[in-house]
């Protein structure tokens, strides 16, 4: 239901093109000291030189005026020092660092290989016109989004990168080779709300600027954006798309690599499959239960389709969500869930316009270095005015009585939120600007069953009660949501369990459809996704994951166990893989399910 925009951290998806190494050698005087100086100029002269926009994310703002270099010769020079590091972090002596230094020795490397794999065999610079597009938006909105700096300011920052844009698109010419059809697809199906974005949306905001000179600056910058966007859109449409015959699909051994390098998990994918389906299958079983207690006469989708119709009113739903922060915060504390390390609260707001068509609800914390400007917002996308009124009620129907408890869980408290509050404990560098989606995600899907089992309800709300019923409901549709990731993930890049050895995007909706109890329309988009999102079986994996490590901890301490030192010690970790803050909270190698 939702896509959190988290403080931005290096994972395999980012398009990491290196500008040339620094002459400067890592200090010597022993491998901890070798590391710590090979890390360190990996982000200061490759990582961030080389995307800026993740610098601006993480609030390093040296990074303000740069873009991205797309060329198919910065490829080749990321390519190039993603191997040297590569090379020179294999060669720190693991056994001789400490327990946290080597772990995060593990997830750096991890790191690089992801983005080795992306870039030489996914190869998404040549197979995604989105990612050019979308990329040059994301790089003028981290400008946009926060008053780190004066309007003025940041307005000449956004004219610096904009001057760049057009030649982006001449090297996204250049660069698609031969993309997936439904690659360009969806492309073209966002390239309206992009140029909408740059004609009203970064106009809007810095309309309170007064620098005569740049604001002349920028009305020439951006109109070339603008034209330079048509033009995209309009050679996407009449050049690319006719010859856009190319495969999303990762296969086996790509989506097996991805996964062990991003998340640490290296389970066979038959047995990965299994784990999707049990899960499935366990919570269609609870939901047709709980529908059942609501109302014996029904089957559980006629109860699904009453849930779809029990929402606020369009108008009410920021309020709705804001009501439930007070109930959860409350039952946190009572109920010693987490410590929670700072009273301020998100900032609820609509989400911004060019997020609108793929983001029902994100959390969007200020990145881990950020000091000028420190507000988290929550996100939630209304309905639009020239809607009609069957689409509103589709609309809403993600927002019913038991979504908006289960979302405002993930999203805030006490899931990506309270994550943001613990990243100044985080143990390292490292872990700040390097994490899991196993973690981020599962962590967050993890909390909406967690708060639930533990007996959280809405204040208005008395349990065993019909609303506190259809309140499960919510959050067993959002799981049954991620399974249907999880399956259709395996079985879209990989076609696991399948004789055909294939399976084709209607099936995949249908899935999301029948087995996940979701709208065909949400079924289609969380399709699309998962085409290029390839890996977003890590929502459940992570929560199952968590699950574990909970249950094993339990299982070791016994008597002693206290669910809220629990959850504590797993937040002072960082987003890491699951696998590395089990070796440190059980002191043993065992698997991660």
């Amino acid at each position: 239901m939702s896509i959190s925009r988290l403080p931005a951290l290096v994972s395999g998806a980012a398009l990491a093109l290196a500008l040339p190494l620094s002459a400067q050698h890592p200090a010597a005087g022993g491998a901890a000291q070798t590391f710590a100086g090979l890390s360190e100029q990996y982000f200061s002269d490759v990582f961030f030189r080389s995307n800026p926009t993740a610098g601006t994310s993480a609030g390093f703002h040296q990074y303000d005026t740069a873009l991205e270099d797309y060329s198919a010769a910065s490829v080749q020079r990321s390519i190039a020092a993603l191997h040297s590091y590569e090379s020179k972090i294999v060669g720190v002596d693991a056994s001789a660092l400490d327990a946290s230094d080597a772990a995060d020795r593990e997830i750096l490397l991890n790191s690089i290989r992801s983005q080795l794999l992306s870039l030489e065999i996914i190869r998404n610079w040549e197979k995604n016109p989105d990612n050019y597009s979308s990329g040059v938006t994301n790089s003028i909105f981290v400008l946009m989004e926060r008053p780190f700096a004066p309007v003025n300011t940041r307005l000449r920052d956004v004219v610096a990168r904009e001057r760049r844009i057009p030649q982006v698109f001449a090297d996204a010419r250049q660069n698609l080779k031969n993309p997936p059809h439904i690659f360009t697809e969806i492309a073209l199906e966002q390239i309206d709300g992009i140029v909408s974005f740059f004609q009203n949306d970064v106009p809007s905001a810095f309309a309170d600027a007064d620098d005569a000179q740049a604001k002349a600056d920028f009305a020439k910058s951006n109109a070339a954006v603008i034209e330079a966007l048509k033009s995209y859109g309009a050679w996407m449409k009449s050049d690319l798309l006719p010859r856009s015959n190319g495969d999303f699909r990762l296969g086996a051994d790509t989506f097996a690599k991805k996964l062990r390098y991003d998340e640490m998990v290296d389970i066979p994918l038959p047995r990965l499959l299994e784990i999707a389906y049990a899960d499935l299958h366990k919570n269609q079983a609870e939901f047709a239960r709980v529908a059942k207690e609501v109302d014996p006469s029904k089957t559980p989708q006629q109860v699904l389709a009453e849930l779809a119709t029990i929402h606020p009113a369009p108008d009410k739903l920021l309020q709705a969500f804001h009501d439930q922060f007070a109930s959860l915060i409350a039952f946190i504390n009572a109920d010693h869930i987490i410590t929670i390390p700072s009273p301020v609260e998100p900032t609820l707001e609509e989400t911004p316009p060019f997020m609108r068509a793929t983001t029902q609800a994100s959390m969007d914390p200020p990145g881990p270095f950020e000091t000028h400007s420190t507000r988290a917002y929550f996100n939630v996308t209304l309905p639009e005015r020239d809607w009609t009124p069957a689409h509103i009620a589709e609309h809403m129907a993600a927002f019913n009585v038991g979504t908006i408890t289960s979302t405002a869980v993930h999203e805030a408290y006490p899931g990506h939120y309270i994550q943001f509050l613990w990243q100044d404990q985080f143990p390292s560098k490292i872990r700040k600007l390097v994490g899991a989606a196993t973690n981020i995600e599962g962590w967050a899907h993890y909390c909406e069953q967690m708060m639930l089992d533990q007996g959280y309800l809405p204040a208005d709300v008395k349990p065993d009660t019909r609303e506190a019923r259809l309140i499960r409901l919510g959050q067993l549709q959002d799981a049954l949501l991620r399974d249907a990731r999880f399956v259709n993930a395996l079985k879209l890049h990989t076609a696991q369990g399948e004789p055909s050895g294939q399976w084709t995007i209607d099936q995949a909706v249908e899935f999301f459809v029948k087995e996940g109890y979701q709208s065909p329309a949400i079924g289609l988009v969380e399709t699309k996704r998962g085409t290029s999102d390839a890996t977003y079986l890590y929502y459940t994996l992570g929560k199952l994951e968590i699950l574990k490590l909970r249950a094993d901890v339990q299982a070791k301490q016994g008597a002693a166990f206290n669910l809220q030192k629990f959850h504590d010690s797993f937040m002072r970790e960082g987003p890491a893989p699951i696998r590395i803050i089990r070796k440190d909270m059980l002191q043993n190698d065992s698997p991660v399910l």
